[in-house]
This record gives C-alpha cells, sequence and structure tokens, in this order.
C-alpha cells in the first residue's frame, strides 16, 4: 500500500461498471485495505451480493458512507449527481476530496452544489481499466490543491496511465480515450473478419488481430515514436502493405475516424450543455 493512502478512507458511491472496476482494482492492486473502503449501490440485495464478493462495507446509505470517507468518489450517471450531492451535502466538509467520474458535469456544477469550497478532481477513465491498461484525464477544481492532484494521478494509475488536462478539453477527452475503445474494437473486429475472409479460422483471426492492435499500440507507447514513422516502417517499397493503405486512404478510414471523435466530443459538449 502506497503511503499518501494508508491512513485514507474512500466511499465509492455509486459502484456499477465503472466505478465498480475502479473499487476492484484499487483491491488487487492493494492501493487501499478493505477496511478502508465503503461502497454504495442503489438496492439493498445487491450491496449483500457485492459485500459477499469483494469483502468490504456495501451498503445503500450513500450519506453513512461519507461521512466515514476522506475521499469521495462519485461513480453514479451524470444526470444523478445534482440528487447525490444534495443527499451528502450534511457530510461534506472542506476535509474531504471529491473525485467524480461522471462524464459531462463540471468541476464547478459539484463546488456549487455543494456550497463550500470543497476540493473536486473530474476525471475520465475508460473502460480498458478493467485490466490495468486504461486511460484516465484528470482535471482539478478551483479549491483542489497539486498534492491532491499527485494523490488523484497515483490512485487512477492504479488502472493504467493518466494526464492532466485543462478542463476546457475534457470533452475531447471524452470522444478521444472514453468512446475511443469502441471504435478500435470496431476496427479489431474488421479486421478479424477480413482474416476469415481471406481463409484463417475465426479464432485465429481474432487472435492475430488482437494481439497486433495491442502491439502496435505498445510500439507507439514504449518507444515515444509518431505512429506514422513506425507505419513507414511497416510500408516496404512495392510491398503488401502499401497497397492496403492505399485501400485504407480510399475507403476514408483517416477521415472517418477524425469525425468519430469529433461527434462523440460534440455530443460530450451537448451533454455538459444540458
Amino acid at each position: 500500500m502506497t503511503e499518501d493512502v494508508a491512513n485514507l478512507k474512500i466511499a465509492v458511491l455509486g459502484a456499477g461498471k465503472m466505478g465498480g472496476i475502479l473499487l476492484q482494482a484499487f483491491l488487487k492492486e492493494g492501493l487501499f485495505a478493505r477496511s478502508q473502503i465503503f461502497a454504495t449501490v442503489a438496492h439493498e440485495r445487491r450491496a449483500t451480493l457485492l459485500a459477499d464478493q469483494w469483502g468490504i462495507e456495501v451498503s445503500t446509505d450513500n450519506l453513512a458512507a461519507v461521512e466515514r470517507a476522506d475521499l469521495i468518489l462519485l461513480g453514479v450517471k451524470p444526470f444523478q449527481i445534482p440528487d447525490l450531492i444534495t443527499r451528502i451535502h450534511p457530510a461534506l466538509t472542506i476535509e474531504k476530496t471529491i473525485f467524480s467520474i461522471a462524464a459531462s458535469v463540471t468541476t464547478r456544477a459539484i463546488e456549487e452544489a455543494a456550497e463550500i469550497e470543497i476540493p473536486v478532481i473530474r476525471a475520465m477513465p475508460n473502460t480498458p481499466s478493467q485490466v490495468g491498461a486504461g486511460m484516465t484525464a484528470l482535471c482539478r477544481g478551483r479549491f483542489a490543491t497539486e498534492p491532491q492532484m499527485q494523490l488523484a494521478a497515483r490512485i487512477f494509475e492504479t488502472v493504467g496511465r493518466s494526464v492532466t488536462v485543462d478542463e476546457k478539453l475534457m470533452d475531447a477527452v471524452t470522444g478521444l480515450s472514453a468512446s475511443g475503445p469502441a471504435f478500435i474494437y470496431i476496427i479489431l473486429e474488421s479486421l478479424a473478419e477480413a482474416g476469415v475472409k481471406v481463409g484463417l479460422a475465426r479464432d485465429v483471426a481474432t487472435l492475430l488481430a488482437a494481439q497486433t492492435t495491442f502491439g502496435a499500440a505498445k510500439m507507439v507507447l514504449e518507444t515515444g515514436y509518431h505512429p506514422a514513422l513506425l507505419k513507414d516502417a511497416v510500408t516496404t517499397p512495392a510491398g503488401c502493405t502499401i497497397d492496403g493503405i492505399l485501400e485504407l486512404e480510399e475507403g476514408g478510414l483517416r477521415v472517418t475516424l477524425i469525425k468519430a471523435v469529433m461527434r462523440a466530443a460534440q455530443r460530450a459538449k451537448e451533454l455538459a450543455a444540458g
């Protein structure tokens, strides 16, 4: 367990899809002891089931969880945030820190709902966090300090990598890294289908496509080279790859992906505006 969280207690309010992924990662990586984590869900039966499964305290009482916590992770859906803040309001103090993973909900909106100068840090993780390969963008509210941002980075890096951005860029992050896995899955699926088309068994084609996608991403991350440079290294003169690239360019793959990210980011902006 890291020294900076050894004495802190965290309440995960809404241990559903992403909240549950993060919570389990915290436990798996030993970031928090089981006695340091309190989680909440909407239904009593689900709370009992998860308490038995995870070996932590799980309830339906958000206020009670916040009263005992130093860190508060808001894992509910964006439209549920205002009501949740109202319910936990009596337990909020400026000594506590709020982490929000609710898309399109600004730090200022949370601060104003809390009605105190409480530190708020907004995070946008993605679903590969489930396997420790996530990407999380962080931005700070008006009252969050640099040490608190460093703590947030330590926490979210248990499920992958993190980057700090200005809050005005969080919709762009949503369009790229939060929605991006779905775009990659379509590409991966298409590569596998192509493998089947040229004679490979489906399981073999899927393995080849998935590992190739993983390896290409790892090359970018670990070498630091621009993707275009790595692409050129694969593309020999008059070879197979250049013919394939020509098909991709004629099919508009590059422009289509750019437009997909732009549209997803625009939708995030629309949701933020209500």
